[in-house]
C-alpha cells in the first residue's frame, strides 16, 4: 500500500457521522448506483457538500475470481475519501476474500441487502438477504472479528411489509457488530413511483442504537432536512436525486453549469465509457435544455461527437480557462440563446 493511500481515521464514516452530529445537521450521503458511482462522479459530488460517497455495488465472487472484474469495477485515489465500497455477497468466504483485497483503500464496506434486481435476488444477493437475517449477522460478525474497529461495516436494507420483521433484522445485525445501517423505505416489490415509507424508517431508527441513514425520495437539500426530521435518522442518502443534480446537497435546485464543466474534465481525465458520460450529462441537464437539444445530446454516437456538440452549442470552459467550474446557468453561445427556451 502506497503512503498516499493510507486512511485517515478522520475519514471513518463513524467519525464523519459524529462530526455532522456536532454540527447539528444530517450526514449527506451519495448512494451506490450501478455503473454511475464511478470515480469521476464520486470526485464531482465531493465538491458539492457530500460527506460520504459509495462505489457501485461490486459482486464479491466475480471480483475475487476475475482480474478483469477487479480492474473495471474498482478504482480510487487519494482524494476518494470517505469511501464506502458496497459489496454484493451471499457467504462469508467471498465477502472476506474481497475485503482482504480492498480494505487498505477504503474507509468502510457496505453489505447490500436491498437490491431488488431479479438476477441478483436469484443468486441470493441483495434483497434476497432480507429473509436471511442469521446469514447477514454471520457475515457482519466475521468481518468485525477479523478487522474490529479498523474497518467500518454497514448494511443497506429495504423494509419488509411487516415492519416488525425489519426491526428483528436490524437488531440481529446490530448484535453482530454492524457499525451503521442504511434503510430504504420501500419493500423489494414497491415501485419507485410509490412514496417512501418514512414511518417504517423511523421505527427502525428507534429500535437500534447504531446510526441509521434514511434512503428514498431525497431530491433536494430541503428534502434531506425534512426526511432527517421526520425519521430522526443521522443522515440521508440520495441516489436518483444526486444523479440528476450532483450539487443538490450544496443547495442548488438544478445542476450548475460549473458541475457540467467539472464532470467533463474528470470523466475524460480518468476515463469513462462514452455511454456512461452521455447518460450522466443527459441526467444532469434534464429540464434545462429545449427538447430539441436534449434529443441531439442523446443522439450522439461517440465521445468526440458529443464534445463537439457541446462546444458548438455552449461555452464549455476547460480547467485553464478563467471562471472554469463557477457558472450556474447553462452557458450558451450568444447566437444560440434562442434555443434556450424550454
Amino acid at each position: 500500500m502506497s503512503s498516499d493511500m493510507a486512511r485517515d481515521p478522520e475519514d471513518s464514516p463513524l467519525a464523519v457521522i459524529e462530526r455532522c452530529r456536532q454540527e447539528k445537521r444530517p450526514v449527506f450521503v451519495a448512494g451506490p448506483m450501478v455503473r454511475y458511482s464511478k470515480l469521476p462522479f464520486r470526485e464531482l459530488v465531493r465538491d458539492y457538500k457530500v460527506d460520504i460517497v459509495y462505489s457501485p455495488m461490486i459482486l464479491a465472487r466475480e471480483f475475487v475470481r476475475n482480474s478483469n472484474a477487479r480492474a473495471s469495477d474498482f478504482s480510487t485515489n487519494f482524494r476518494d475519501r470517505p469511501l464506502i465500497v458496497q459489496i454484493g455477497a451471499n457467504n462469508v468466504t467471498d465477502l472476506l476474500r474481497m475485503i482482504e483485497m480492498i480494505h487498505p483503500y477504503v474507509d468502510g464496506v457496505g453489505l447490500n441487502c436491498g437490491c431488488p434486481i431479479k438476477e441478483q435476488v436469484r443468486e441470493g444477493i441483495g434483497a434476497a438477504l432480507m429473509s436471511k437475517k442469521e446469514l447477514v449477522a454471520e457475515m457482519v460478525a466475521a468481518v468485525k472479528q477479523k478487522y474490529g474497529s479498523s474497518l467500518v461495516i454497514e448494511t443497506k436494507i429495504r423494509v419488509h411489509t411487516d415492519v416488525n420483521e425489519t426491526i428483528e433484522f436490524v437488531q440481529a445485525v446490530e448484535k453482530a457488530g454492524v457499525d451503521f445501517i442504511t434503510v430504504h423505505g420501500r419493500t423489494k416489490n414497491t415501485r419507485s413511483s410509490q412514496p417512501c415509507d418514512f414511518v417504517k424508517i423511523k421505527a427502525v431508527k428507534e429500535s437500534v442504537q447504531v446510526p441509521v441513514i434514511a434512503n428514498g425520495d431525497c431530491m433536494t437539500l430541503e428534502d434531506a432536512y425534512r426526511i432527517a426530521s421526520e425519521t430522526g435518522c443521522d443522515g440521508v442518502m440520495a441516489v436518483r436525486g444526486i444523479l440528476n443534480n450532483p450539487a443538490m446537497f450544496a443547495g442548488y435546485d438544478k445542476t450548475p453549469w460549473g458541475a457540467i464543466e467539472k464532470f467533463w474534465n474528470l470523466s475524460t481525465a480518468y476515463g469513462l465509457p462514452f455511454r456512461i458520460i452521455q447518460h450522466h450529462l443527459g441526467c444532469m441537464l434534464t429540464g434545462q435544455l429545449s427538447k430539441k437539444l436534449q434529443i441531439e445530446l442523446n443522439s450522439t454516437t461517440s465521445l468526440l461527437e458529443l464534445l463537439e456538440w457541446f462546444d458548438s452549442n455552449f461555452v464549455l470552459k476547460r480547467p485553464s480557462d478563467p471562471g472554469y467550474g463557477t457558472s450556474v446557468a447553462v452557458q450558451y453561445w450568444q447566437n444560440r440563446q434562442s434555443q434556450a427556451r424550454i
